[in-house]
């Protein structure tokens, strides 16, 4: 996210030294229209009964152009005249309450937070129902911090750009690279975060989707977020990088939307009023407020030079649709903007009025919170036995098994040794990825196979770098010679893929290739390998050696990835994660551009495109890839052979061949249809399992060759079966994107997918 995170470390140290000087402070939370104050609990503004947009307009009328100024930023200032105290909005919570913003600190009184896996994991479980209960209890513990003053209530999360390019160091902060998967995972845990119950329009508190849009640049070969000009075609725009910020925003209601760094076609992101008043707050009506990334208006004037002075950047971000900017160019430039006459005071009433609704909605103007509905809530509602078992579920959830050639599950009792090696066998901060918080404890892979059998450690390399003379291999081999079981636990951490930092290698870092090979030859037993990243490899010399028996990748599996490793290879749990990303072999990052931004593959150039839905060349492992511990089988129990569109009477494809109608009017009223499928569990072992439909559609408008419809999952025990039912809205599901960035439904044949099971379905007029 922030530019200012460029020097996020320092930050962080710096400001725990002060703030756990002051935990008494900071047991006070922050709040407007204090009741004890009658001249100020007085005002219209703090008067409950009225909407939210009334109260606003009243307060808007109390405040100079001086004052105004003070709320377009995140730092909002106090307003002692009005009772209104200092406000910082930037709160983070990716995948738990993080100390990365200076909205939120931990301190005595709560030392640390759940803090679940990086969202790549997650999203593996492909389960709707887990990423909205990941959100209600990031949620309660974010409330629990802001009612003890070490919180505020705005959280700029989830990301939910699409994983296009392997290499993207901020990849495990994303859902993969579906837009289905990212649009479905972006409702679920904004709806989690948000939804404060009974209705109406209150806020628990309020989620941001970012980083809009089509921004998958870090730092590639030089190449800067902040100076990228992302080249999207329509067609890729809407069918790839939009989806899930207009499902976030229609269907999960979200409160936020952040622009980002890069430039999309030439226009800087926060400085486009096509995308920002336009899409966002026009075409999808967002209900809430739209912020810049931290620094994006003062990147857009000093790295970008797309303004000629600092006032026009100020006038064009705001009369675009920017309400809010992290940092502090409109506090120092918009006065000076409105008096040049390159901006009215209306734009900027327009954008803190955004601002000052959420507030309202989050009962920031309502008086002490320890007073309203969740004014309970407090540090015992946080680190709870069952939130932390809930990070552990998730953990386990998505973990996916790449391969195994019989050797899992293992049994404890048979094994009287195992060796533990790799420069992640005993991970423990590099187990909660980026975007962090302080997490309740750790749980290492290493201290989570302890607890089962007697472990021999050997780090096998000092760090995840692995090179020079940092490889130990010696002891890796002879601790793997004498065991009866060997884990190999390797992969990837925050020095190899991060924010402002992308791959440019698609092979795991420096000699632990070497690593992997040398213990496995070694070895007396069976090898489980184990990749713990945020991004794909190209592992395909562990794939095809007979000498490593199974394959796991655990993403940045969270506070409890080690105790969910365990559960997982002592057949405790039965895996049932699938990958949210296709593996690229390593030729991929030597051929394909990471700033080439289309999707679609052109064979005149040998470009092969991008994600399941378009690429055409090899993979290591595909998009939906994962195996279980039993056998699930599927079969058809009943969708249409053919569906009618009817169009209007006087519609042209009455009289001509049209490849496709539009996806729009009344012929979509109704268009839709039901797949059933039964779903058996034909193994020895209860397990979940993910029932993917995927559709090829015809081959028109450069549609994909197959993309995601829907997914469900099921819990079986052994030889249980169940039927899943999927409903099919013609216009919304089988529709693809034109040339034009129009969504159209492809007439002719569609083939459905379900694992082996194939149906075909044809569409006519």
């Amino acid at each position: 996210m922030a530019m200012a995170a460029r020097g996020v470390l320092a930050m962080v140290v710096a400001v725990a030294v002060v703030w756990c000087n002051n935990v008494a402070r900071a047991q006070t939370p922050v709040f407007a229209c204090d009741a004890s104050n009658a001249t100020v609990s007085g005002y219209g503004f703090c008067d409950r009964t009225k909407s939210s947009a009334a109260r606003a307009a009243d307060l808007l009328g109390r405040l100079t152009l001086a004052e105004k100024v003070g709320f377009l930023v995140n730092k909002q200032a106090a307003l002692p005249r009005l009772g209104i105290p200092a406000y910082e909005w930037w709160s983070e919570a990716l995948h738990g309450v993080s100390y990365v913003g200076p909205g939120t600190r931990f301190s005595t009184l709560v030392p640390g937070a759940t803090s679940f896996p990086q969202p790549i994991l997650t999203a593996a479980s492909f389960n709707a129902s887990l990423f909205r209960a990941i959100g209600e209890v990031v949620s309660t513990e974010a409330r629990a911090m802001h009612n003890v003053g070490l919180a505020g209530l705005t959280f700029w999360s989830p990301n939910i750009n699409i994983f296009r390019d392997p290499r993207w160091g901020r990849g495990q902060e994303t859902p993969g690279e579906d837009p289905l998967l990212a649009s479905k995972y972006a409702v679920g845990y904004v709806t989690g975060l948000q939804d404060a119950g009974g209705g109406g329009d209150a806020l628990k508190v309020a989620a941001c989707c970012k980083h809009y849009t089509a921004y998958d640049v870090d730092n590639w070969k030089g190449v800067e977020r902040y100076t990228f000009d992302a080249v999207v075609s329509q067609q890729d725009l809407d069918d790839t990088f939009q989806p899930p910020f207009k499902s976030c925003v229609i269907d999960g209601n979200v409160a936020s939307v952040m622009c980002s760094y890069n430039k999309v076609n030439g226009k800087p992101t926060c400085a486009d009023k096509d995308l920002l008043s336009g899409v966002i707050r026009g075409d999808w009506k967002l209900n809430g407020y739209i912020v810049s990334d931290c620094d994006s208006v003062d990147v857009l004037y000093n790295n970008q030079h797309y303004t000629k002075n600092p006032e026009d950047a100020a006038a064009i971000t705001i009369k675009s649709g920017l309400d809010l900017n992290c940092g502090n160019f409109l506090a120092q430039h918009t006065v000076a903007a409105v008096q040049a006459g390159k901006l009215s005071e209306s734009d900027v009433d327009r954008a803190i009025t955004n601002n000052f609704i959420v507030l309202m909605r989050l009962g920031f103007f309502d008086g002490d919170p320890r007073k309203l509905p969740f004014g309970s809530l407090g540090p015992k509602d946080v680190c709870t036995s069952s939130n932390q078992e809930l990070a552990r579920e998730a953990a386990r959830q998505g973990i996916v098994l790449l391969k195994n050639t019989g050797a899992l599950p293992l049994s404890a009792k048979s094994i009287k040794s195992m060796a533990v090696i790799g420069p992640n066998a005993n991970a423990s901060f590099t187990m909660i990825g980026n975007y962090e918080g302080t997490p309740c404890k750790y749980t290492t892979p290493l201290q989570g196979l302890g607890a089962n059998v007697a472990t021999v450690y050997q780090p096998g390399c000092t760090n995840v770098g692995c090179s020079g003379n940092s490889l130990q291999l010696s002891a890796a081999t002879q601790a793997a010679a004498s065991a009866d079981v060997t884990v190999l636990v390797v992969g990837a951490d925050q020095s190899v893929e991060r924010e402002s930092l992308d791959r440019t290698s698609l092979l795991l870092p420096g000699q632990q290739p070497q690593l992997v090979s040398a213990v496995a030859n070694a070895s007396r037993g069976p090898v489980i390998l184990v990749v713990m990243s945020g991004g794909p490899f190209d592992i395909s010399f562990a794939k095809s050696s007979d000498k490593i028996s199974a394959i796991l990748w655990v993403g940045y599996p969270g506070e409890a990835g080690g105790a969910a490793l365990a559960d997982i290879l002592f057949g405790y749990y039965n895996p049932g994660g699938r990958l949210p990303v296709t593996w690229y072999p390593a030729s991929f990052a030597d051929k394909v551009s990471m700033t080439d931004m289309r999707m679609r593959p052109d064979s005149s150039t040998g470009y092969p495109g991008r994600t399941y839905r378009f690429y055409t060349g090899d993979t290591v492992y595909a998009f939906g890839d994962g195996l279980s511990y039993t056998k699930f089988a599927h079969s058809l129990v009943s969708a249409p052979e053919q569906v009618a569109v009817q169009l209007a009477e006087g519609h042209a494809c009455h009289t001509e061949h049209c490849l496709s109608v539009e996806a729009a009017g009344e012929h979509c009223g109704s268009l839709s249809f039901d797949v059933h499928l039964r779903v058996r569990n034909a193994g020895g072992m209860a397990g979940g399992h993910t029932v993917f439909l995927f559709s090829s559609p015809p081959s028109v408008h450069s549609a994909p060759a197959k993309h995601l419809l829907g997914f469900e999952k099921v819990s079986l025990e052994p030889g249980q079966a169940g039927v899943v039912a999927f409903k099919v809205d013609v216009c919304k599901d089988l529709s693809v994107v034109d040339e034009l960035g129009n969504r159209k439904v492809a007439l002719g044949s569609h083939t459905l997918h379900v694992g082996d099971l194939k149906h075909t379905l044809n569409l006519r007029v």
